[in-house]
């Protein structure tokens, strides 16, 4: 496998462009070429969210359309790469059910697809820092992704510290938190105190709606590490590169 797609999602792209770029120079580093296909739209989980599934579906067969031709797709958002494995099957019919769970086959979370998949967990990156990990709900529960992010991170020389409950939610929940604010809030608190607690250079996730919520939470309070992607700390510590990416994400 010489070249994947990188699927970039919604909020990466308008809001987290430094995730982007940081995927891609992770996997390059990894010795694979990256396509980013110019077609590539939403994935359609916000519609899923909102209770709009005929929305979806359009989104979904179009993003079927797009990236049928890869051998591998690539996204740095367990959520997003969910939403094609465990909902794709649900919102289509026919023909489109069934491409679509060919293409959710070859569709990858980033630290899954290098450590599971691609057998890499050392990309060249060298770290000399400490992390603490937020097990993002949709990446763990619905792909199993746990352990690649921490072995990627443990390979370029990162301590990980555990915080007392890395797999409870953080509150962001897609539109949860912008629907129900008096639960999602005091979430991202509590997470971020358990963070605070170990002493943790950084609170990384593999999600960028987890880290925008637990970043604009540590704004207002003041408690925890910075949040920033695993993708774009790891690409910090490759040869050549810049200096540590700034409070949340988005720097780089």
């Amino acid at each position: 496998m010489n070249a994947v797609a990188l699927f970039t999602t919604c909020l990466v792209d308008t809001l987290s462009p430094g995730v982007g770029r940081a995927t891609v120079r992770i996997l390059e580093a990894a010795g694979f070429g990256v396509d980013v296909p110019a077609a590539q739209s939403c994935c359609g989980q916000p519609a899923v969210n909102s209770g709009e599934p005929r929305a979806a579906a359009v989104l979904a067969r179009h993003f079927v359309e797009v990236f049928e031709p890869y051998e591998a797709v690539v996204a740095p958002s367990g959520s997003c790469v969910a939403m094609v494995h465990h909902w794709y099957g649900q919102i289509l019919e026919g023909t489109w059910r069934d491409r679509a769970a060919a293409v959710a086959t070859r569709t990858h979370e980033v630290a899954g697809f290098l450590v599971e998949r691609a057998g890499v967990s050392d990309v060249g990156a060298r770290l000399a820092t400490t992390v603490t990990v937020h097990d993002a709900c949709h990446g763990l529960r619905l792909l199993g992704v746990k352990s690649a992010p921490r072995r990627l991170l443990e390979a370029a020389g990162a301590t990980v510290v555990e915080m007392a409950e890395p797999e409870v939610c953080c509150g962001f929940g897609g539109t949860f938190a912008a629907a129900h604010g008096e639960i999602s809030a005091p979430l991202a608190d509590d997470k971020l105190a358990q963070a605070g607690v170990t002493g943790a250079d950084w609170l990384v996730a593999g999600d960028t709606g987890c880290l925008l919520h637990l970043e604009g939470r540590r704004r207002r309070s003041g408690v925890g590490p910075p949040a920033v992607h695993f993708v774009e700390l790891l690409a910090t510590g490759l040869p050549g590169s810049g200096p540590e990416p700034g409070p949340g994400p988005g720097a780089g």
